[in-house]
């Protein structure tokens, strides 16, 4: 779905921490920010996040 380069590149918007996939979410590892994916883009805005309730 995403490119592992383009993964590499990626980190939250919110707190700088490094992210992973989670399904169709990018969540980050730190905060527990989960960013959509839409059309195969990753949508790293905070105000599209999902909070991790884990």
């Amino acid at each position: 779905m995403i490119d592992d380069e383009l993964m590499k590149l990626l980190v939250c918007p919110a707190c700088k921490s490094s992210v992973r996939l989670e399904g169709e979410k990018i969540a980050c590892t730190n905060c527990g920010l989960r960013y959509p994916i839409r059309n195969g883009i990753p949508v790293m805005l905070i105000d599209e996040a999902e909070k991790d309730d884990q």
